[in-house]
């Protein structure tokens, strides 16, 4: 049996200095939807091709240089490279703002912004997702990323319509100095929460990546994740989950909406209740820590989830279809609050941002592919059979994971098992 992570030490409770973390980290990602949205909107008026384009900027040197700035996070420290990320984008979207002053927006402009924002996430976003198990004691990996999932959501819910409310009254130029005035304001809390010494959590020592070449050190994060025995089913969950799950709601909802002469409002209710209900299950992960099996919860979650499609898919009236939306956004809940800790509380400390690169890598990547799949099949048959197909597919991820005998067995240890360990 495969305790995870399971270190014996006594329970402590979440330390402060994570919240302060997740404030800011909070703050910076509501700031970067804010200014996404309005680039976004002002790249729109050039053509879709050219938003489109943007996107792409964004997304094609962030995929690129993931390996290396896992590689760059376990050398120097997560602190310092999120620390020189914040600083990056303070300067970067400061300049963004005074250029777009002087010179209004134009399309080199908000190319090279967007290929600048997507170089520093190719390292910030290993430094990021490594920080609660280097905040936090292990028995509360789960909680403290259920907290962050539910910022991130929140990020996510209220950025948009702030973004779009800036862009229409005050311009693109505010929204850029938002998201500066955000990533300064994170500059100063990591000073705050700067690791001294004998903390570890902050700056494990990462002795392996300094004697290894870096190009081979780049590529250790690839090969633990393919050999270990609770990432390599963990990574295949998230592959699935990513390339099934994901575009159900924000690619084939909406063309199932069309297809069927639904109301924007139809759509609106499902997507609204299904977000609901992974917050929810985020909620009581954060206040209770979850199930104590976190692979099994996982495996339960897509096979949850993959009942809500096929209930898109395939029930009539409204009300079954928002009852399919939860159990979507349930599905999505238990999926990604033990499986994330799961795949985290597993990784060495010396590989927490090279693997943190490859679970970045596992997101991105199936979906860029599965977007441009699904929308062709849902377009040149239905969206219902697309629905269909992703459904079946979840089940299958989940059976093929469940094979493994690891991750079936993987137990995360209660802080009363924890006390009982250490009176005995």
């Amino acid at each position: 049996m495969n305790v995870v992570p399971g270190p014996q030490i006594s329970a402590l409770p979440i330390p402060t200095r994570f919240w302060v973390w997740l404030g800011g980290l909070s703050l910076a990602s509501l700031g970067t939807q804010i200014l996404g949205f309005a680039m976004a909107w002002v790249a729109a008026g050039y053509g879709g091709a050219f938003a489109g384009l943007v996107l792409a900027a964004i997304n094609l040197p962030r995929t690129l240089l993931l390996l290396l700035g896992g590689a760059v996070v376990d050398r120097v420290g997560a602190w310092r490279v999120m620390l020189c990320g914040d600083a990056v984008m303070t300067l970067v979207t400061g300049i963004f703002a005074g250029a777009l002053l002087v010179w209004g927006p134009s399309p080199w402009l908000l190319l090279l912004v967007a290929i600048l924002m997507g170089t520093v996430d190719a390292f910030y976003m290993p430094a990021s997702g490594s920080m609660p198990r280097r905040l936090v004691p292990d028995e509360k990996l789960a909680q403290a990323m259920s907290a962050r999932q539910i910022s991130v959501q929140l990020a996510a819910v209220v950025g948009g319509p702030i973004g779009a409310f800036v862009v229409a009254s005050v311009g693109i130029a505010a929204a850029a100095i938002v998201n500066s005035s955000a990533y300064a304001v994170m500059f100063l809390i990591l000073l705050l929460i700067r690791p001294t010494n004998g903390v570890q959590q902050i700056e494990p020592a990462p002795v392996e990546t300094k004697k290894a070449k870096f190009g081979q050190a780049a590529l250790e994060g690839l090969r633990i994740s393919l050999t270990d025995p609770i990432l390599r089913p963990g990574l295949l969950m998230l592959i699935g989950c990513a390339a099934f799950l994901l575009p159900v709601l924000s690619l084939l909802l909406p063309v199932l909406a069309r297809q069927q002469g639904w109301e924007a409002t139809h759509v609106g209710l499902i997507y609204g209740v299904s977000t609901a209900f992974t917050a929810i299950v985020a909620l009581w992960v954060l206040l209770t820590g979850g199930f104590t099996q976190p692979g099994l919860a996982g495996c339960g979650g897509l096979g949850i989830a993959a009942v809500g499609i096929l209930g898109l898919a395939t029930l009539p009236g409204q009300a079954l279809l928002v009852t399919s939306g939860a159990l979507v956004g349930l599905g999505v809940g238990l999926f990604s609050t033990h499986i994330g800790p799961l795949l985290l509380g597993g990784t060495p400390l010396t590989h927490l941002g090279r693997v943190q690169a490859v679970v970045a890598i596992a997101q991105s990547l199936p979906l860029l592919v599965s977007n441009f799949m699904l929308g062709s099949l849902a377009q040149f048959t239905s969206a219902r059979v697309a629905l269909v197909f992703c459904s079946v597919l979840l089940v299958l991820t989940a059976i093929l994971a469940l094979g493994s005998t690891q991750l079936r067995s993987s137990r995360r240890v209660r802080e009363a098992e924890k006390k009982q360990k250490v009176a005995a």
